[in-house]
């Protein structure tokens, strides 16, 4: 046993957040690989040939990866560890981004003349209470799991196709509320400013120093991102491996079975469904704030494919999946730039117009072939990928 620190002998080990020192120590290089490039530091992915930095507004996206993979991993705990198939991601995410920037943003006024009496007033064209971000964010997560546990009763009660029918018209009703509550959303094609990422009087949106070292807004809201997901991912992975989490599983495996030895399906489906959209909200809150706007149209069925095919491609049941599909999808639309460089893609088109497909158009095609193909050849999408290198370098050289 003791040569052999890779077997799992007892069930305390094999759910165990880290089985071995030695992914310890891989998480570690990791976490200090985010950190330099976070800071404006390169890392050499292939020495002499292949640099990687998150240079210019790369480092926004990195940013925004960081949150949309908050956002997956809530998605995850419904669909991967519950078996509750949601398209509602889009309705909890615009639930978060509109109560953060309605608690924290600033109310907009105008003034305006009373024709019967000549007297001037003030009328509220957004709402807006400008409070800290203390307060603005885990209020954004807690509307979100409100309103996800009074859908709650409704998801528990159905399962698969009929169950994606009635997230999806959370999804159409959302959309219409958001576009018609011009009051607090801004309305169409204007929406309005989020709320200031300002934490007990330190400002995330303004660049200056910490702790001695000069950082960017975009610096300061990527490091926010990376504690962020450190702690809500420890969360979900710690949710995963207790009595709850195991209840879910069963649930996903056989609700049946579940049921009869004595675990209650609603319960466990509606406690699912509230973390997924305590997840969410946060998520949403924290994209939009780093953006500065959002608009009410911005929360489609679109959103919600795009954090469905997040899970699918990083891979269901895990936290690391998620966060592999998260930051994947984000960073798409640039793969697809980089590769147009190639002879091999010259077929892309870098203009909006010309060639046989411009990159937009390319993109599309390998988001949906990448979906169909990780659900045939790969369904642990990325992170069964990665297992596989793994378990082949670790056994290397008899990996056969």
């Amino acid at each position: 046993m003791r040569r052999r620190p890779g077997l799992v002998a007892d069930y305390r080990s094999d759910a165990a957040i880290f089985r071995t020192n030695v992914q310890r120590f891989w998480l570690a290089v990791l976490l200090v690989a985010v950190v330099v490039l976070g800071l404006g530091g390169t890392l050499p992915l292939i020495p002499g040939l292949l640099r990687f930095s998150l240079a210019g507004d790369l480092l926004l996206l990195g940013t925004t990866a960081m949150f949309a993979s908050i956002g997956a991993i809530g998605l995850n705990i419904a669909t991967g560890y519950a078996g509750q198939v949601s398209l509602g991601h889009a309705f909890f995410l615009g639930i978060g981004a509109f109560t953060g920037a309605v608690l924290g943003g600033a109310e907009v006024t105008r003034t305006v003349i009373d024709p019967a009496t000549g007297e001037a007033g003030e009328i509220v064209l957004l709402v807006g209470y400008g409070l800290d971000m203390i307060i603005w964010l885990p209020a954004a997560g807690l509307v979100a799991a409100l309103l996800g546990f009074l859908v709650a009763p409704i998801s528990s009660k159905l399962r698969g196709l009929y169950l994606a029918f009635v997230t999806l018209g959370l999804v159409i009703l959302g959309g219409h509320f958001f576009r018609e509550a011009e009051t607090y959303t801004g309305g169409v094609g204007i929406g309005r400013e989020t709320g200031a990422p300002s934490l007990l009087g330190f400002r995330f949106d303004q660049d200056g120093e910490v702790f001695g070292l000069f950082l960017s807004r975009t610096q300061k809201l990527y490091f926010l991102g990376l504690a962020l997901l450190i702690v809500l991912g420890l969360t979900a992975r710690n949710l995963a491996r207790s009595r709850v989490g195991r209840a879910l599983a069963a649930v996903r495996d056989r609700d049946i079975a579940a049921e009869m030895m004595g675990i209650s399906l609603s319960r466990y489906k509606m406690i699912a469904f509230v973390v997924s959209s305590f997840y969410a909200g946060i998520a949403g809150a924290l994209l939009y704030a780093a953006i500065g706007r959002l608009q009410p149209e911005s929360f489609s069925l679109l959103l919600s494919i795009e954090y469905i095919a997040m899970v699918l491609i990083g891979g269901v049941a895990t936290v690391s999946g998620s966060i592999m599909g998260a930051v994947f999808i984000t960073f798409l639309p640039r793969i697809v730039q980089w590769m147009a460089q190639f002879w091999i893609f010259g077929f892309i088109s870098e203009s909006s117009v010309g060639g046989f497909v411009t990159a937009a158009q390319f993109e599309q095609i390998l988001f949906g072939g990448l979906i169909v193909g990780f659900l045939i050849f790969e369904p642990l999408g990325l992170y069964g990928i990665w297992i596989r290198v793994r378990n082949y370098w670790r056994a290397w050289p008899f990996s056969y």
